[in-house]
Order: C-alpha cells, then structure tokens, then sequence
C-alpha cells in the first residue's frame, strides 16, 4: 500500500506500461526494416584465373593384367611369392614336384650321347675300315685279272683245261663285285653318304628327345613373365594343379591407368590429352598428376555416364590395383575470369539466367550471359563486372526492387 501511493501507479498499470512499451519497441523494428529492407548477406563478383573442371571417381587399373597358370599336371611343392609382392622377371612363383622329370632328362641326356657316340665310330672306325677293304678288294680284283690273263695264255698252249679258265674268269668275276660292294659300303659311311645320314639323324632325334624332356622340366618352375605386383593368388603348397586353371595374377610394372566413368551431360567437354589432377580416397592430401588418354564411344544407359581412361605417367608408391580415386579433369580454363557464385544465380540452365544484383540500398533483376561453371563458380561473359555485389538464391524472400541492408561477412560471424 505504501508502495502503490508513492508511486500512484497499481500492478495493472506497469503491466500496460510495459506492453506500450513493446508494441512501441516492434513498431520502430518493423518500419526500421520496412524502410530500410531486411539484412542481408551478398556474395560478391571476383575477377580472376578460372578453371573449369569435372570431377569424377573410379579406380586404379593396369593397362592389362597377366593370368598365371601351368602347362603340365603336377603337385605343388613350394610358392616362394605373397599376394601383394612385387617382383621382377624371371621371378620363381611356383614350383612343382620335379624328381620324375628330372629322371626322364638324365635318361635323355644319355640317349644323346649314346647316338653322338655311334656317328664318332663311324666316323672314326668304320668309315676307315671300308676304305681299307675297298683297297684290299681292288687289290684281289687286280690279282684275279692277271690270273685271267695268265689262264687265258696257259689254254692257247693247252697247258690246262677249259675248267681251269672257267674257274679264273669266275674268280675275277667275284673279286670285281666285291669291290663295287665295298665302294658303295664306303660312300655310305662318308659326309653324303646314307649310314652318315642315318647316323646323324639318330643324334638329331635324341637331342630332340633331350630338349622336350628339359622343356617338361622347365615347367615345373613357373617363372613371372614380366616384372610387377602379384594380386591374386589361388595356390597352395601341396594342391594337385593342372593347365586350364588361373593360380595367379600379375599386374605388369610400367604405365597405371585409372578408369572413371563420367556423367553423360559431360561429354561434350572432354577430349583426349586433357591434364587431370589426382587423389586416392586414402590419401586425399596428396595429388599427382594424369592425362585423358581414352574415351569410350558406348555410353552406359542404365547410369548415364561414359567410362574414359587416364594415364598415370609416374604413379607414386602407395597407388595400388583397384584403389579407389577422384580426379578433376581440366576440360577449360579462362584468365581474369568475372566470376559469381553459382549459387546466385536463377535459371541457371535456362536461355536468359539472371541474378539479383544491389544497386545503392536497392536490388534489381540483373540478366547475365554465362561462361565456363566449375566447383561453385560461373563465369560471367556479360551482366555483371568485379566487385558486384549480388544476393544468394538462399537469403530471405527478396524481389526485383526491394530495399535490403547489406551484411558484411564479418557481421554475420
């Protein structure tokens, strides 16, 4: 009660003082912002170096991959190589129980040397002993045609009878076909002759049989046939394998691929040689370079999208088959480019895109002409000049000739 006389003022009427107060407080904020326009925070327009990208993801892939397999039936006996090893050529990686084929070498082996042995006696032996006896035979010939001569002088005398120069023409008769055997016997066992031939056929056979037995054995070691990085390995010590079965894969040391597919509305910007930069999804800090080396004619219909390759000249260490990668291809690029941000834009991907632009405390439907768009930028070939100070498709409900306030970035922090 001493209160209310002091002062002359009820709890009724500090209610209704404070409510004018209010009213009076909403009254100057709402004809504040209805002169003046709401706050408002505006991009704006830069000038600089532009380049326009398209980005996508895919994987790493060698140029082509190597199946491994055998080519004779066997039981494994050791597989010195881990999946993931890297190796050179000529690297052992897998090795077969080997004690039969090594058996059927020796015997080979033998077979050589046993058919070089032969021709060296006929060469050394027997061809020298038909010379001789051609020799001896002409010798007899000879004898046998002076015994004839002697026969024949002996009858005119009738010193002896018809049989005796019967006996010495039959003998001459024989001696001279043994000569002509032992001469043909000798051209045989000679360079050209057929026993040679024969001989040295039999020495061409073995060998023959030496070099498929080492051959056979040869597979029993299956060696890496180029250097690279064993990714698949399908093979344990002790299984029975044979030819037909893929027990490994090799991707080949050299030049790295990567194979990303692209979205189909992007085709029209790609072409060959276009540099790229890199990353593996691992590694996402650190970028290497790649160049557009392949564009696939076919477009993928149930995605949408064109698969192209990149060449990877000098791949660093830590990029593995199928890694998982994302590259931005530079299909353009523009020197001090006007640039807005794209998300100022209305009708982007329409004929006539425009944005609204501040004049003074004002904004006004400005229609631009567009160039290059990458990574939240467009280019501005007309409309719109550096320092342009534009509104945010996202800002609060603002037409063509509303006042705003504009809100300096350091404002809205």
């Amino acid at each position: 009660m001493v209160i209310k006389k002091i002062f002359g003022f009820t709890r009724n009427h500090i209610g209704l003082i404070l409510l004018s107060i209010a009213i009076l407080a909403l009254a100057i904020t709402v004809g504040v912002r209805f002169m003046l326009g709401p706050r408002v925070l505006l991009e704006t327009v830069v000038q600089r170096d532009f380049v326009q990208t398209v980005v996508a993801s895919g994987r790493v892939e060698a140029p082509h991959r190597v199946d491994i397999g055998v080519q004779i039936t066997g039981t494994v006996h050791a597989v010195p190589v881990d999946e993931g090893q890297k190796v050179e050529i000529d690297t052992p990686l897998i090795e077969l129980e080997s004690s039969e084929l090594h058996a059927v070498v020796s015997q080979a082996e033998a077979a050589v040397k046993l058919a070089t042995a032969q021709l060296r006696q006929l060469h050394e032996v027997q061809a020298p002993m038909a010379e001789q006896a051609v020799r001896e035979g002409k010798a007899n010939q000879v004898a046998a045609l002076q015994n004839l001569a002697r026969s024949k002088t002996l009858l005119k005398k009738n010193l002896i009878s018809q049989a005796s120069l019967d006996e010495a023409v039959r003998a001459e008769q024989v001696t001279r076909s043994k000569v002509s055997s032992l001469q043909l016997q000798m051209i045989s066992l000679q360079a050209n002759g057929s026993q040679f031939a024969l001989a040295e056929a039999s020495v061409a056979q073995a060998q023959a049989g030496l070099e498929f037995a080492q051959a056979k054995l040869a597979y029993t070691i299956l060696k890496a046939p180029m250097a690279g990085v064993l990714i698949t390995r399908n093979v344990e010590l002790g299984d029975v394998v044979q030819p037909g079965k893929i027990l490994m894969q090799l991707s080949p040391s050299g030049e790295t691929e990567m194979v990303v597919q692209i979205e189909e509305k992007n085709l029209h910007l790609l072409r060959l040689n276009q540099s790229a930069l890199a990353s593996a999804d691992a590694y996402p800090e650190q970028l290497f370079s790649a160049q557009l080396v392949y564009i696939n004619p076919g477009i993928d219909a149930d995605r949408g999208s064109v698969e192209v390759k990149l060449r990877v000249a000098e791949a660093p260490d830590y990029l593995r088959q199928d890694m998982t990668v994302s590259v931005d291809i530079e299909v353009a690029n523009r020197r001090d480019a006007v640039l807005v941000p794209s998300d100022a834009l209305h009708d982007v991907n329409s004929a006539a895109p425009w944005v609204l632009k501040l004049d003074g405390n004002q904004v006004h439907r400005q229609a631009v002409t567009l160039g290059l768009r990458s990574d939240g930028m467009s280019e501005v070939l007309t409309g719109l000049n550096a320092g342009d100070q534009v509104v945010p498709i996202g800002s609060v409900a603002i037409s063509n000739g509303d006042r705003i306030r504009p809100l300096q970035q350091a404002d809205s922090l």
